[in-house]
């Protein structure tokens, strides 16, 4: 059994005007670096074997502020990145209504094997790309308690392969940033323990919800 523990990125600016960040390298804000820190606290004597984090800067800073505080190395992995939008990254809903409405109206079927133009990944692509990057994990460190800060696209897709969902259909899970989740791998299957732990943000601004935009 392998024990992980998988956080979404802290805020960002883009987060909090619901634009689609995909792989665009957006910083966390200010609201964002305080919940690194409360994560990095709030974890600071977990048991926490490997620390792994995408290499997009809004978790990789993220993940920076734990390794920091818990004099760890960190382990960086392109794998771990957000879904790629295509024509839509930088873009808030109102601008892509305005400007790609039939792109919207597409998108919005969530349809699994939907692509957006300019390089986008459809859902099911997506799905592919974060398995390997847990089970590339699983094959170096099994057995051991592995933390990855990512984002929550890739929460979701978990989310989905834990709970035996289908790859088409919205998203049904809220993914706080910083949020805890606890997953473990049995040797045949993805399994949730708890999902969303965020007591550490107690008193912080409340969050942009994470059905809007994915990032």
């Amino acid at each position: 059994m392998t024990p992980l523990i998988v956080i979404r990125h802290g805020e960002t600016d883009w987060n909090r005007q619901h634009r689609f960040q995909g792989q665009i390298d957006v910083p966390l804000n200010a609201i964002g670096q305080t919940q690194a820190a409360r994560l990095a606290e709030r974890l600071a004597d977990e048991p926490i074997d490997v620390l792994l984090a995408s290499d997009l800067q809004r978790a990789r800073s993220t993940a920076e502020a734990l390794a920091r505080r818990r004099n760890q190395a960190l382990q960086v992995e392109p794998l771990w990145r957000e879904q790629s939008f295509g024509v839509l990254e930088g873009l808030d809903v109102p601008t892509i209504h305005r400007e790609h409405r039939p792109l919207w109206d597409q998108y919005v079927r969530h349809e699994a094997d939907y692509s957006l133009p300019g390089g986008g990944e459809s859902t099911r692509r997506f799905y592919e790309r974060v398995m390997q990057a847990l089970q590339a994990a699983l094959a170096v460190h099994a057995g051991r308690r592995i933390a990855v800060v990512t984002h929550g696209g890739v929460l979701d897709m978990l989310w989905r392969a834990a709970r035996g969902l289908p790859l088409h259909g919205p998203r049904e899970c809220e993914i706080p940033n910083t949020g805890i989740n606890r997953l473990r791998w049995d040797g045949d299957r993805l399994q949730i323990d708890s999902w969303g732990e965020a007591e550490h943000l107690a008193g912080l601004p409340e969050q942009p919800s994470t059905r809007a935009p994915r990032g």
